[in-house]
């Protein structure tokens, strides 16, 4: 009874999502999924189990934002800061602190307990996006924690801001950018790992496209 309600509410809240920008969390993604989500294509329905697994990562962004502001050596100067409107991207900061007289960009990350015994290093999407955010807001320097979700352990990695890697991510938004004007399909990159098209949610429009350029 109660469960099929409440998966039918974050069922209803992911289809009230119709994307109009690209999301600097867009970098880790398939440019062609991307491209499907900015026309609208239909895409298939996502398992709320998922959807609650995002949820549980906001709530982890917010216990450990909350403590940054309990710690005395800290002064968060902003959070959940947007960047500036005029950038190619849309997103939102976890958190701009003042530590040892410098900025940093902080980014709260959680994983699963397999992925974060292996983390030796941020991930590379993620590393994009805390990129991003450094180049948005002249900011050399950032910070990920990441949280197990299983035991709450941390891990800390911090970033120098690389300005040739954003170079090269914005280039590759403004090429698929101009891909999404013109109406053309972008190709399927050959990079893509095999559970990347497992749990895409335009798999099938996708595997409709590629059949019929044979």
């Amino acid at each position: 009874m109660l469960v099929e309600l409440i998966d039918k509410y974050y069922q209803d809240k992911r289809d009230e999502r119709n994307q109009e920008h690209f999301y600097v969390t867009d970098v880790g993604k398939c440019p062609r999924a991307v491209y499907f989500s900015m026309k609208h294509y239909p895409r298939e329905k996502t398992d709320p189990r998922a959807l609650r697994i995002f949820d549980r990562g906001d709530i982890t962004h917010q216990r450990l934002m909350s403590t940054l502001f309990g710690i005395p050596e800290i002064r968060v100067v902003a959070s959940e800061i947007d960047i500036p409107s005029k950038a190619l991207f849309h997103g939102r900061a976890d958190a701009i602190i003042s530590f040892n007289n410098k900025l940093y960009i902080v980014e709260f990350k959680s994983s699963s307990e397999f992925k974060f015994r292996k983390l030796e290093g941020p991930e590379n999407a993620h590393r994009k996006q805390l990129q991003l955010y450094m180049h948005y807001f002249k900011i050399p320097q950032g910070v990920f924690i990441y949280e197990n979700k299983n035991t709450q352990d941390l891990k800390e990695f911090e970033e120098r801001y690389d300005p040739d890697l954003c170079k090269r991510v914005i280039s590759d938004f403004e090429i698929l950018k101009k891909y999404i004007e013109d109406e053309i399909i972008p190709p399927k990159p050959k990079d893509l790992e095999p559970w990347q098209c497992d749990y895409c949610e335009f798999r099938k429009v996708c595997q409709k496209i590629e059949e019929e350029n044979k």
